[in-house]
Order: C-alpha cells, then structure tokens, then sequence
C-alpha cells in the first residue's frame, strides 16, 4: 500500500466517524418513538395536573428550560442540588431561591423510569414538560425535538455570567442571547414568556421607583406592594403581565407599549431602541408571537445538546449516577 493510499484510507476512516458522530448527535421529535413511547403522556398529564393546582408552575417550568440551555446548554444542569463535594447552579445569583418546578420534574422522572427505566434524559423531560406548560396556558404548539443526554457536571461560574439580569439593558440583553446564537428577534418573542408568571420586588423595586420610562399610575400600584426599602418585602410577588398573568397570550406586549413593563429589562424593549418594532408588531398580532415564539423555543432547544455517547441518563434528575 503506497503512501497516497494510506492517507486516503484514513482520512476514509476519519470522515466515516465524522458521519457517525453526525447521526449519533442529531435531535428528532421521534427519538423516543420505539424505546419509550409513553413519553409524551406522562409528561403531559404530570404538567397538566401540576398547573392545575398551581398556575405559576407553568412559567416555573418554562424559566428552568431557559436558565438550564443558556449555561451549557439544554442538558439538565440546572436540576442538579448542591452535595459536600458538588457545587450545582441552584445559587447562582439568577437563581437562588427563585427557581421552581424540581419537584415537577421529580414527579416525572419517578413515572417515567417505572416505563422506560434508563432510557429518558432529565433534559428532554425539561424539554417537553416546558413546551406542555405553555401549551396547557393557551399557547402555540410545536413538536420537540429529543435527544439529548444529561449533563455529568454544572456551572455556577457560567449561571451567573450567562444569564440576564432584572436591570439588563437592551445592549446586554441583546449580546447575552447572541451569545447562544438567538438574534433580536429571538430575544423579543422569547422575552414574551413573561406573559405568565410573577417577578419579587426585589427585582422590579429599582424600575418602579427609580426608572423614568415607566406609566405613572402603574408605578404607584406595584409600589404598594414593594417597599422602597431594600429588604423590606423584597420576596412580595407581583404578575410580569398585569392582564393575563395566567394566560400565555400578546398582552405581554400591549403591557410594554403602555409603559407598563413590569422589570426594568421589559421595558428596555420598547424604549426607543431596535427592539420597539418588533413589540409593536407582537402587540398587534398574536399569531406573529406565537410564530416567532416557536421558532426561538427550538433554537434555544438545539443550543449545545449532549448527544450520542456524551453525558448520561440520570436515574435521578437531581444528582449525577
């Protein structure tokens, strides 16, 4: 065998591998179709039953999704607990005692394991369990992609870097998401999901004393249920969409057109600034949101998932096998 044949049969091998590699790695909404298709069942009926007794879980376990894909990516870190001898991202400053929705997530693990034990990741869970709880409020569908693998370490360092703050400008909301590959346009809509949910005075208190592009009326009426003085009532919760809290619709939106943004980092999106147009047209039209929702909700589900032979299939969501 000569030189050249040598060469050509490794770099044969070498793209043979990449192409495996390839398959191995590629997410598909019929992942689970032959190895656990009761998946999608059991998911659903947890977060139904879960929203019904609790509303705000749904954007409880929306905003897990978000802050789980945007550290390393959507490979479950985020549901991991601290140990002795482990530091998880559970007090990361964005998250520290605000995160909710792990003993939903338990809930569906434990069900899943007794039909499909070793076969389901903690992360797609996540996955499914996020776009159901939007579904279960009123808003879009769209079919998710599965795959992924558990991730066998976490990142506070990157928690507290990565993720947007409260009082983020639109500058540093815009270069956050460009970070995981989501344009404006992903921000926007995906900033939309505060159309559910509720905020602590801690984090709206500066915006609804200190901001000037803020309605009046509306600053006075969350004021009354934030003290102006830090650590006073500074876990007292008020709706991040005045109309709607519990329905995941435009209004969101329509909120931020009249000034009423509920964090300093709503209303940094219609402020005179890039991001104004697209909250105007989002505002008006309901099925532009959902359409540009979907679209970022799958991009941020592609941001760097373990797949293949990487990572693992907790047995328990909250801890590394």
């Amino acid at each position: 065998m000569t030189e050249h044949d040598s060469i050509s049969k490794v770099i044969t091998i070498l793209f043979l591998l990449f192409l495996l590699e390839s398959s191995s790695g590629q997410l598909d909404p019929n992942y689970y179709y032959s190895s656990c298709p009761q998946i999608s069942d059991i998911v659903k009926t947890t977060v139904e039953s879960a929203i019904a007794n609790d509303a705000r879980l749904g954007a409880s376990l929306l905003r897990l999704f978000f802050h789980d894909c945007f550290v390393n990516g959507c490979d479950g870190s985020v549901l991991l607990d601290d140990t002795p001898t482990f530091t998880g991202e559970k007090t990361a400053n964005p998250n520290n005692g605000s995160l909710r929705g792990f003993e939903v997530i338990d809930h569906i693990k434990q069900d899943v394991e007794e039909a499909c034990p070793g076969v389901v990741s903690c992360a797609d869970i996540l996955t499914i369990a996020t776009r159901d709880s939007v579904v279960t409020l009123g808003g879009p569908y769209w079919d998710v992609k599965l795959g992924r693998r558990d991730s066998k370490g976490a990142s506070l360092s990157k928690a507290n870097k990565n993720l947007p703050a409260s009082i983020s400008n639109l500058s540093t909301l815009t270069s956050k998401f460009a970070a995981q590959g989501l344009s404006l346009k992903d921000m926007v809509a995906l900033s939309g999901a505060h159309t559910i949910g509720k905020a602590s005075c801690v984090n709206f208190r500066s915006h609804v004393y200190q901001d000037s592009n803020i309605n009046g009326f509306f600053a006075n009426f969350r004021q009354s249920v934030c003290p102006p003085a830090s650590g006073i009532g500074d876990n007292n919760l008020a709706p991040l969409d005045m109309q709607t809290e519990t329905g995941f619709d435009n209004s969101y939106f329509q909120n931020l057109i009249m000034f009423n943004g509920l964090l300093h980092s709503d209303q940094e999106l219609f402020n005179g600034g890039p991001a104004d147009s697209l909250v105007l047209l989002y505002s008006t039209w309901q099925d532009s949101f959902f359409e540009d929702f979907v679209e970022g909700m799958i991009k941020m589900g592609d941001i760097r998932p373990l797949t293949g032979s990487k990572g693992e299939i907790r047995k328990n969501c909250r801890k590394i096998n």
